[in-house]
């Protein structure tokens, strides 16, 4: 049974790792497999990615507030183009990636992955677009990028950072972009995994356990959005690549040693 301190850690793992650019669904596994909660998945994960949709819809209450009034505006087109590929590669791979997420047996190669493409992206020319000057195949290019991070070890926020550096966007654009893409891909996988809930693939725990992991989520995701946006202006993705390197190679000695 989920504790109310489990699902305090899980909701800060979840709130934080969601927008730094280190996997969310990575530690995610890393953190159930440390409590010994195998089976809490589902549920559990659906509860905290409300948390940080939540921590979003906050942050960026004045860019909703535009599509609200102005529902036809550049912005919401670019969100549209940005999160198709993700729709498309996640109904069509579904299955699959639900089947290595439960089992976690590639995250270990992913984490090496994304510290590969953080410490690439790094070396990239500072860009100098601004929102006003995203186009429509820039939103298609991030968008891409996103729906390989439907992986679960590649962390979405970092993939969608890299693709916004490399199309020119200045470094804090690209966070800010990057995190306002994740909503509707959020919202998306909150869809899918209660349509699996319905169809009875959860499993019961405490309403009170649940709410505390939900507030920790929504809490410390806004925190990592506001912190890395900042961050990013003038700082280095490196260190991050370098943590999800030694992450990445510790989960394999551990996967190949038959330890995990």
């Amino acid at each position: 049974m989920l504790t109310k301190f489990e699902a305090l850690i899980l909701g800060f793992i979840q709130g934080l790792t969601e927008f730094l650019p280190i996997s969310s669904t990575g530690h995610l596994f890393l953190g159930r497999e440390l409590f010994g909660l195998k089976e809490a998945g589902l549920l559990l994960d659906t509860m905290l990615h409300v948390g940080t949709l939540l921590a979003v819809f906050v942050f960026y209450k004045d860019e909703f507030i535009k599509i609200l009034k102005k529902p036809f505006s550049k912005l919401t087109f670019l969100l549209i183009v940005g999160t198709i590929p993700a729709v498309i590669f996640g109904l069509a791979f579904k299955d699959y990636i639900d089947e290595i997420s439960k089992t976690g047996v590639t995250i270990g190669w992913e984490f090496l992955i994304t510290g590969t493409f953080l410490w690439l992206a790094d070396s990239a020319k500072n860009g100098y677009k601004k929102m006003d000057d995203i186009s429509y195949k820039d939103a298609l290019i991030i968008g891409t990028f996103q729906a390989v991070a439907i992986m679960p070890a590649i962390s979405r926020s970092g993939m969608t950072i890299v693709a916004a550096l490399w199309r020119k966007l200045d470094r804090e654009t690209a966070a800010y972009f990057s995190f306002l893409l994740s909503t509707p891909a959020i919202a998306g996988a909150i869809v899918l995994q209660t349509k699996d809930l319905f169809e009875g693939q959860g499993e019961t725990i405490s309403l009170s356990a649940l709410l505390v992991g939900i507030v920790s989520s929504a809490v410390f995701g806004y925190i990592a959005v506001r912190w890395m946006i900042g961050y990013l202006k003038k700082h280095s993705l490196k260190p991050f690549a370098v943590y999800v390197w030694v992450l990445g190679l510790v989960v394999l000695f551990f996967q190949f040693t038959g330890k995990f």
